[in-house]
């Protein structure tokens, strides 16, 4: 039936331009510190069944297949790759990179619930504090971690002991011990913005660790995870979402076609 071809292909340019909202998101992050893709999975939708497989004819033999005509496509879910991201060097010694599935935690000031990221981009809030982001407006790091005023180096080991050096002495003093956490299924997570992750029933409950431990992975000062978007490969998929939306407009224009021919038989 020609209109049920109107209402599939109006599923599939519907279930593509969710696909291409997530494919212009994921261009829009190519540099956004710690990013993680995210890719749209489609399924096709029930199926209006004129004659079941294995349906006894009039000869009293079983079909070997049946007559069944589908009824379009729709997205069934946005998934995210935490795939690995290149580490891009920055010398700076409050930069920290996780090398492995680890997630540091940080405390929402609005709602004082713990919310999670991959960004390591640490800053020193007015009370000398360790934060995510900037001094202003950065969350404090989970558990807390203060940083004396007069501290002239800080230094961030794999395993997470972060020392600083004062004047007043030549040795490494430790002034606490960034923690890592680990989910069951990190695919789970709920995206908030700002490089920040929420818990979710999906993700499962979080699971403290020391870094270096329980595969957590290890921390890398002096760098910053880069976002693990590759250009080339969404551009590819970018014309080819294109493309598939092309054709389904096709299949609209054919079937208004089609309708038009129908309408005027009786003229």
């Amino acid at each position: 039936m020609t209109v049920q071809a109107l209402y599939s292909a109006a599923t599939g340019m519907n279930a593509l331009e969710q696909k291409l909202d997530v494919l212009a998101n994921n261009l829009a992050n190519v540099e956004t510190t710690a990013f993680k893709r995210d890719r749209a999975n489609f399924e096709d939708l029930f199926y209006r069944h004129e004659m079941l497989p294995g349906a006894e004819d009039s000869a009293g033999q079983y079909t070997p297949v049946g007559v069944h005509v589908g009824l379009g496509s729709r997205v069934a879910g946005v998934q995210i790759n935490f795939e690995q991201g290149a580490f891009r060097l920055t010398e700076n010694q409050l930069d920290v990179a996780i090398e492995g599935r680890g997630f540091l935690q940080v405390t929402d000031p609005a709602t004082g619930n713990t919310l999670y990221t991959r960004a390591g981009n640490l800053s020193i809030n007015a009370e000398g504090s360790l934060v995510i982001g900037s001094a202003m407006t950065g969350r404090k790091l989970l558990p807390n971690i203060s940083i004396p005023q007069d501290a002239t180096d800080i230094v961030i080991t794999p395993e997470g002991k972060v020392s600083v050096r004062q004047p007043t002495t030549t040795k490494l003093t430790q002034v606490g011990t960034i923690e890592l956490v680990s989910f069951v299924n990190p695919e789970g997570l709920l995206k908030l913005g700002e490089n920040l992750y929420a818990e979710t029933d999906s993700s499962g409950p979080p699971r403290n660790g020391t870094p270096g431990q329980d595969g957590l992975g290890v921390l890398r000062q002096g760098a910053l995870e880069a976002s693990n978007v590759e250009p080339v490969a969404e551009l590819i998929d970018l014309i080819t979402t294109q493309r598939a939306f092309e054709l389904n407009s096709q299949v609209l224009q054919a079937g208004d076609q089609i309708l038009q021919v129908v309408a005027n038989l009786r003229r």
